[in-house]
């Protein structure tokens, strides 16, 4: 019987320091944590950005000016095959060609590039050029723009406009090669109007060099 109440006493001992120690609080024990559903805010909706292409090549509205938008529906009206966009890139390596071959004096090339009458005019350029002894040593350094400024079609001839606005350092030499003006290290700016021609629905898709003058 001693033992029991020995047993007995020493577990109300430690019953009460349990009680002490857990079932008080002294005012320095840290809060439980708040589950996470009550800890966090809402989080807004965020609306996705949408991407955008990178290099995006310009709209075809911004090379074609508005005098010329009428004529450009006649052409495709009669050759729905033609393109605003692949015709300015073919109009751009026309005039790099064409520059190149007047300058070099190459009229072989001039010839399926232009109409007689324009091939005509750089010939007897080239001829005079050639009575004076004179050699073009020009480059193209870069065109700058090419905007289609008309359109037409007239008797199944469908004719575009196209300004040129072109860096071109220019040089003339003489027979041995000195330098008479220009330099190849300054690039003169330089605007063209130039019209080419096609005949709508004709097999040969070419467009050819019409027309020359410089932008007023």
């Amino acid at each position: 019987m001693l033992v029991v109440v020995l047993l007995a006493m020493v577990a109300a001992f430690l019953a009460l320091r349990l009680y002490m120690v857990l079932g008080k609080r002294s005012g320095h024990e840290q809060s439980l944590p708040r589950p996470a559903s009550e800890r966090l805010a809402p989080v807004p909706s965020v609306r996705p950005v949408p991407e955008i292409a990178a290099d995006a090549p310009p709209p075809v509205d911004s090379v074609i000016e508005p005098d010329a938008a009428a004529g450009l529906r006649a052409i495709v009206a009669a050759d729905p095959s033609f393109d605003a966009s692949r015709f300015l890139d073919g109009a751009r390596s026309a005039y790099r060609m064409v520059l190149e071959a007047f300058w070099k004096g190459d009229e072989e090339e001039l010839g399926w590039l232009a109409s007689d009458e324009v091939r005509q005019s750089f010939s007897d350029a080239i001829a005079a050029r050639k009575a004076a002894g004179e050699v073009l040593d020009n480059r193209l350094v870069s065109i700058e723009r090419a905007v289609i400024s008309a359109a037409s079609v007239n008797d199944k001839v469908a004719s575009i406009t196209v300004r040129f606005d072109a860096d071109i350092a220019a040089v003339t030499r003489d027979s041995e090669g000195k330098v008479l003006a220009g330099s190849l290290t300054d690039a003169v700016p330089t605007h063209d109007v130039w019209t080419f021609s096609r005949t709508v629905r004709d097999k040969d898709p070419n467009w050819v060099l019409s027309d020359t003058d410089e932008a007023a």
